[in-house]
C-alpha cells in the first residue's frame, strides 16, 4: 500500500497534535514548574519537539488569561497576572471540603467498606462530623452494624468526583 504525501503530513499534524495536548495536559494538571526531563517522563515526547511545543504554548497563550511561563529551565501553566487577584480571591474562599474532611473522604474511599470507628481511631473525633457531611451531601451510605457503622461510597459519590465505579478510587504508584 502506497502512502501518499498528504496522508503522511496528516499524519504528522495528528501526532504534533496528540503530543501538543499531553504536554498541556501535563502542565495543567501539576500546577508546578516541571522541568523538561520530567515532562519527558510524562508525555513521553522526544525533546526537541517537546522544546518546540513548549514555545508554541507559550506563543498560544500569549493573549489569553492563562500563561505559560519559564524559569529557571521548567515550566508552568498559571493565570496570568492581570487575574492573580480575582483568582486568590476565589481561592482564599471556602472550598467546599477542608484539608481534614478531604483526607477523611480519601480514608473511606480508600479503604471502604470500612467501619465509623476505625475512621475515628485514624483521623479523631471530627471524623463524626465528616461522616455526618459526607451522609447528609449523600457521598456515603452509612450501615448500622453492632455498636459502629459500615461506611461506604455512594453512586453520588462517583458522579460528584467522576470517577468510573468499577476503578479503584485512590492509587499509589511506585516510582
Amino acid at each position: 500500500m502506497e502512502i501518499s504525501s498528504k496522508s503522511v503530513d496528516e499524519i504528522d499534524r495528528e501526532s504534533d497534535l496528540e503530543n501538543t495536548r499531553k504536554v498541556e495536559a501535563a502542565l495543567f494538571i501539576s500546577g508546578r514548574f516541571l522541568g523538561l526531563q520530567e515532562l519527558i517522563g510524562l508525555t513521553d515526547v522526544n525533546p526537541i519537539l517537546l522544546r518546540r511545543i513548549l514555545d508554541d504554548l507559550k506563543e498560544r497563550y500569549s493573549d489569553s488569561a492563562i500563561e505559560i511561563i519559564k524559569r529557571e529551565g521548567k515550566w508552568k501553566m498559571d493565570v496570568s497576572q492581570e487575574f492573580t487577584g480575582m483568582v486568590n480571591k476565589l481561592a482564599g474562599g471556602s472550598s467546599e471540603f477542608s484539608n481534614a474532611e478531604q483526607e477523611s473522604l480519601a480514608i473511606i474511599a480508600y479503604k471502604q467498606p470500612m467501619k465509623q470507628s476505625v475512621l475515628v481511631k485514624i483521623r479523631g473525633n471530627k471524623a463524626y462530623d465528616h461522616v455526618k457531611k459526607f451522609v447528609e451531601m449523600g457521598l456515603i451510605k452509612k450501615k448500622k452494624i453492632g455498636h459502629t457503622s459500615e461506611l461506604t461510597l455512594s453512586d453520588e459519590f462517583y458522579d460528584y468526583f467522576q470517577v468510573d465505579q468499577g476503578k479503584q478510587v485512590y492509587r499509589i504508584e511506585n516510582g
